[in-house]
């Protein structure tokens, strides 16, 4: 296994034992990281049942074409975890490294302390720590169930 699998491996432990339909972990989380979602730059939030990936490569490709820097949060992913993360940079943006992928999930397993968090949460809260420590234009945040519960929201 590879770091980042072994991470997320440790990572799926931490799953609630009870489904608990609300936000509040992503709150909590997010306050002990120092809400980086308020750090984000203008975003543009895709949902619905079928086309969300396709759609959201058509809005990057548009919005890089445009000369605009863009970073991208999807999942699943299809071969390595870190395609959910693509960093804006000059061009079309870069998948994040293992490295600070490793460091973004490992700070919050630090500051989450054992309690109980989905992956897709605790993944999430990881990607818009990424992306509020990089300049960028667009966020482009695919949502992950949906609904207004959502950790994406």
């Amino acid at each position: 296994m590879t770091p980042i699998e072994t991470t997320v491996a440790r990572l799926t432990a931490l799953h609630p034992k009870r489904i608990d339909l609300s936000l509040d972990r992503m709150w909590r989380i997010l306050a002990a990281l120092g809400h980086p979602e308020r750090r984000l730059p203008p975003t543009i939030h895709v949902a619905g049942t079928n086309g969300k990936g396709s759609t959201i490569a058509f809005i990057r490709a548009i919005l890089e074409a445009a000369g605009l820097r863009v970073h991208v949060y999807t999942s699943p992913h299809l071969v390595r975890f870190n395609e959910r993360f693509r960093l804006a940079a000059a061009g079309e943006g870069r998948l994040v490294a293992d490295e600070e992928l490793a460091d973004a999930l490992d700070e919050c397993e630090r500051v989450n302390a054992g309690a109980p968090i989905t992956v897709f949460e605790i993944t999430t809260a990881a990607g818009l720590l990424l992306f509020a420590r990089r300049p960028a234009d667009v966020l482009l945040l695919e949502v992950g169930l949906g609904g207004r519960l959502d950790a994406t929201n």
